[in-house]
């Protein structure tokens, strides 16, 4: 397991680096299987999932919504997969309810078996520069990172 690392790549995109001790079969079911995505989906302590529905085909769709629990907040997210090749990428398109960003962004995670594990590179491309810095200055890495952190508990309590 290491930490999160996010480094800009060209105007729009940030590449995000992760390495978790699981097998990429887990770490891919992890992000399509929504029993799995409640538990550790959920950014910084104090959000909750109460909707996560995922149809985990090319051209399926999934859809996550988040509620802050102190205050009663929330944030919706809907997706389109592009590609799904199990256990090793995922792609999508996705934009929030309450679009910041300009249209949808791109996603696509690489799932890249290491000794030990697996080392997740998460490729986000958004439909602008400004986007894209909004993204590295709202706090996402953070709430990112807490949520590798959940996964990597769901890792620890999963036979390998």
């Amino acid at each position: 397991m290491s930490a999160l690392t996010a480094t800009p790549d060209g105007d729009r995109a940030i590449i995000i680096r992760r390495s978790f001790n699981a097998p990429p079969q887990l770490i891919y079911d992890c992000w399509t299987v929504p029993a799995l995505l409640r538990r550790w989906l959920l950014g910084p302590p104090g959000w909750t999932m109460p909707v996560c529905t995922v149809d985990a085909r090319i051209g399926g769709t999934y859809r996550y919504e988040w509620r802050k629990e102190e205050s009663g907040a929330t944030m919706g997210l809907t997706g389109t997969f592009t590609a799904l090749e199990r256990p090793y990428r995922l792609a999508s398109s996705e934009l929030f309810d309450e679009d910041w960003t300009g249209g949808p962004a791109l996603v696509e995670i690489a799932l890249e078996p290491v000794a030990g594990g697996t080392e997740m590179i998460q490729t986000i491309t958004y439909a602008s520069g400004k986007a894209r810095e909004g993204a590295l200055f709202s706090g996402m890495t953070e709430g990112m990172e807490a949520g590798f952190q959940r996964l990597d508990a769901i890792a620890a309590e999963t036979p390998a």
